[in-house]
């Protein structure tokens, strides 16, 4: 700069989180006074890049999942899948293909999905990703591109609490069982066998069914039916702590809508229902354990309202899912991470009750 020029002012810079340091950058706080579920991260100020923030905050972002079950960030617009797409990688290294699909979700980028298909007026229960697998995602995420005008939550309940809120006498028979899921594919209800295996071919069905533990009988009319036992509780990997982590109650025909259940009982008996479940060694569940079971999650639900680049990241084992039904236009995309075995959670033995954490 020469003497007698004006002097230009230096540009703005965002100021961003870029190196080790910043921890203060996200302030983490409950939702509203008294909620453990989820914590909230928001940036303490403006310009602070999401993605980058958790590629050197990973272990606090843990540690408030293990705390918590769920982070909902809060406040740093996350509205397309790429920006998902960097913070899923900042995390938990990359998203995972949906596989053994039980719900009907669209492909938008990658491996990022639209969160579900189901028809707006359809509210879906409590449940843990595909806890009926035997590799699991670990960690989900939801990113709120477009909130609906009215309904539309992502309800969560903790399953450390579902856990300790059942009766021990209901835990019982599952902790030493398992439970049975049984699947029919075919019906013109429900996926495809071809779209939940992802693939038209029979031998990579039957190949990935051996490798899975699933029971494989084709049927009349190139259907399917399966059949799988799996754990219904495991103690929490890095918490030890027991949770309550299965489909059981979700694939039940009674927890869909009594008019709907009773249809397609009517329709279709229950050997060829498209979902249910059973004990372990294949016979009923009670209604009244039913009941008990969705009680126990329905007192552990909480909800918030989506706001427009929210992002919402969950450990899978401690915390379980549904969504609310909804009015008008909602975009909320779905990504998953982490595959972890079954065979690494350690199996829980009923002990004295405790009362409900947090």
């Amino acid at each position: 700069m020469t003497d007698g020029q004006p002097k230009r002012a230096l540009p703005k810079l965002r100021r961003r989180e870029v190196d080790g340091s910043g921890q203060d950058f996200v302030r983490f706080e409950e939702l509203r006074p008294g909620l453990h579920l989820p914590v909230v991260g928001r940036p303490s100020l403006p310009g602070v890049e999401l993605a980058e923030w958790c590629r050197t905050h990973r272990a606090r972002v843990d540690e408030q999942l293990h705390r918590h079950g769920a982070v909902l960030f809060r406040g740093f617009d996350v509205v397309t899948p790429e920006a998902m797409d960097g913070v899923i990688r900042a995390l938990a290294d990359e998203a995972l293909a949906y596989e053994e699909r039980s719900s009907p979700r669209s492909q938008v980028s990658g491996n990022i999905y639209t969160s579900t298909d189901h028809p707006p007026s359809e509210r879906i229960f409590l449940h843990n990703e595909q806890s009926y697998n035997q590799t699991f995602p670990a960690r989900l995420f939801f990113a709120c591109v477009l909130p609906s005008q009215q309904g539309g939550e992502t309800p969560l309940a903790d399953t450390r609490r579902i856990f300790q809120r059942l009766p021990a006498e209901v835990r019982a028979r599952f902790l030493e069982q398992g439970y049975t899921y049984v699947r029919n594919f075919g019906h013109q209800l429900g996926l495809s066998w071809q779209t939940a295996f992802q693939t038209e071919d029979r031998a990579e069905v039957e190949a990935y069914c051996q490798r899975s533990g699933i029971q494989v009988e084709w049927r009349d009319g190139n259907r399917l039916r399966t059949r799988q036992v799996r754990r219904a509780a495991g103690l929490h990997p890095v918490t030890g702590e027991p949770v309550w982590f299965n489909h059981a109650t979700f694939f039940h025909v009674s927890t869909l809508p009594a008019p709907v259940a009773s249809a397609l009982l009517a329709d279709l008996g229950e050997e060829a229902l498209p979902n249910h479940t059973y004990y372990g060694d294949g016979s009923p569940i009670e209604p009244q354990v039913m009941e008990t079971l969705r009680a126990a999650y329905e007192a552990e639900q909480v909800m918030f309202p989506w706001e427009r680049g929210d992002l919402l990241v969950i450990d899978n084992l401690l915390a379980a899912h549904a969504r609310s039904s909804f009015v008008g236009p909602r975009r909320v995309l779905a990504g998953m991470a982490r595959p972890f075995p079954w065979s690494e959670v350690a199996p829980v033995t009923d002990a004295p009750r405790d009362p409900p954490p947090g």
